[in-house]
């Protein structure tokens, strides 16, 4: 798959640096689309290389399937957005344009934020998980050996890439030192 437009959803605002910094190492030949929920927008910095759009215009592009967005991905996902999603419901406009993903059986990529996760949580998670909906919760790899917070994100956001089948080079790989 090719991914020439990306839809990157920031719900809630912990991690919403997560999102933001997805957005700023994403390859200059995609197009990208911003969502941001209320919490999101407290804390969002305004000079980005995407358009964006706040999350009550459900009328917005991103919102219909003749758009033809790629893939989409909710960096951080809160637990209440996992919930509507994982009911159908479609009250705003990442909601919607996840509920287009699934429809159209694009690539849709989550990342809870919350820790621990709860048995509803978990439920959701498996639900959307069966529909083909990538669950990554921001995890670090300790193998990539990272030095401090930047290196951390650079890791969890290339993971992500990885994922969506974008090159990067933002962590250390595994190396097999036999």
């Amino acid at each position: 798959m090719s991914i020439k437009k990306i839809v990157v959803a920031i719900s809630g605002s912990s991690g919403v640096n997560l999102g933001i910094k997805f957005i700023k190492k994403l390859p200059e030949d995609i197009s990208s689309y911003l969502i941001v929920s209320k919490n999101g927008e407290t804390v969002f910095e305004k000079e980005q290389k995407c358009e964006i759009f706040y999350n009550e215009n459900i009328a917005a592009s991103v919102a219909s399937g003749s758009f033809g967005v790629d893939a989409m991905v909710i960096v951080p996902t809160s637990m209440n957005t996992l919930a509507k999603i994982s009911c159908g419901i479609a009250d705003n406009l990442t909601t919607r344009a996840a509920s287009v993903m699934l429809k159209e059986r694009k690539t849709l990529l989550l990342a809870p934020r919350e820790m621990p996760y709860s048995t509803i949580a978990l439920e959701n998670m498996l639900k959307l998980s069966k529909l083909g909906v990538i669950i990554a919760p921001p995890v670090l790899g300790y193998y990539a050996d990272p030095k401090n917070l930047d290196e951390m994100e650079d890791f969890m956001i290339g993971k992500w890439f990885d994922l969506l089948g974008l090159k990067h080079n933002l962590y250390k790989r595994w190396e097999n030192n036999e």
